[in-house]
């Protein structure tokens, strides 16, 4: 009899996703990987896509999904930057709402564990800093982001009464801002925008007076904690992220000198409700996990930046 897991990850052709798909498959495990490639890429998982434990299924969560035999579930179905997530925000709630529904209904038929991917905008624009499991948060649940934050705190709502009702095995991560390779050329978020301008030789947009702050997890190291997360007896949230805090106009200048270009930054109004800091307290994910982030910035830019290059066809300055 096999020893692999089935392991179902939804948005596995995604950013996060195709890393941990990677990561679980190098592990020794049968993956089935579901996208509906609103965000996600094939050409993520296109090294992958010939192994014989792989699978793809271009299907959508917000429809009914059966299959027998699951060991884990990853759910890391949903777009995330601001841009993509608010092209369709009654679909960004559905995916967070029907969608998790659909795949707690999945797990509790196959006794399966099941992870969350949730985020630290759950926190909205904090009024707590820095951020720790214990805060509820300050959202506006009538703003233009609320479909992805309000969506992500009903996610967690209904994997906590799963947990509560039916004792399913139930894990919640909050992620916090992740980079790295295959992140989209038009993500719209801070670090794929300012190396696509940097390398291009553009101006840098930065919002607000770009004092506003970020904590950067390298992708490598938050499917980690993921990991981690998933194998362990924890079933509240726990913060997954950088806890070392820079303004977006620091990070802009690094990535300047990390492109050696000589573009100028400039600024644009902040968009409504954009938080004006954060910064995860990862003490329970230390202490609980035995995780901490090991990537240095400036490691992890230049495999980005490097990312970058090859999809831009783009050189780096002399």
């Amino acid at each position: 009899m096999s020893s692999k897991k089935n392991i179902l990850i939804t948005g596995g052709a995604g950013f996060i996703g195709s890393h941990l798909c990677k990561r679980l498959l190098n592990d020794g495990n049968k993956i089935i990987c579901l996208d509906n490639l609103f965000t996600g890429s094939e050409n993520n998982i296109s090294n992958l896509i010939d192994n014989s434990d792989f699978e793809f299924v271009n299907h959508d969560i917000t429809k009914p999904y059966y299959r027998e035999g699951i060991d884990e579930i990853y759910n890391l179905a949903c777009p995330a930057s601001p841009i993509h997530y608010q092209i369709n925000p009654i679909k960004t709630i559905k995916t967070c709402t029907i969608g998790v529904i659909n795949m707690l209904g999945l797990a509790k038929k196959n006794n399966a564990k099941i992870l969350q991917a949730s985020t630290s905008e759950v926190y909205g624009d904090p009024e707590i800093h820095p951020q720790t499991e214990k805060y509820n948060g300050n959202v506006n649940p009538l703003g233009y982001r609320s479909c992805y934050d309000e969506g992500k705190r009903c996610s967690e709502t209904l994997f906590m009464d799963y947990y509560r009702e039916h004792n399913l095995n139930i894990k919640i991560v909050r992620i916090f801002n992740t980079y790295g390779p295959r992140m989209r050329i038009n993500d719209g978020r801070a670090i794929p925008n300012f190396i696509k301008q940097a390398l291009r030789g553009e101006d840098l947009t930065a919002y607000g007076n770009g004092s506003q702050t970020r904590s950067f997890c390298y992708v490598s190291d938050l499917v980690d904690g993921i990991y981690r997360l998933l194998i362990s007896d924890i079933n509240d949230p726990v913060n997954i992220g950088n806890p070392i805090e820079m303004s977006i106009k620091q990070m802009a200048e690094k990535i300047l000198q990390a492109t050696n270009s000589h573009s100028k930054i400039t600024y644009l109004p902040l968009p409504v409700d954009d938080p004006k800091v954060r910064q995860p307290n990862i003490g329970k994910a230390i202490k609980y996990l035995n995780w901490n982030p090991k990537i240095p910035l400036n490691e992890g830019l230049k495999t980005t930046i490097e990312h970058f290059e090859e999809q831009l066809n783009i050189k780096k300055y002399d």
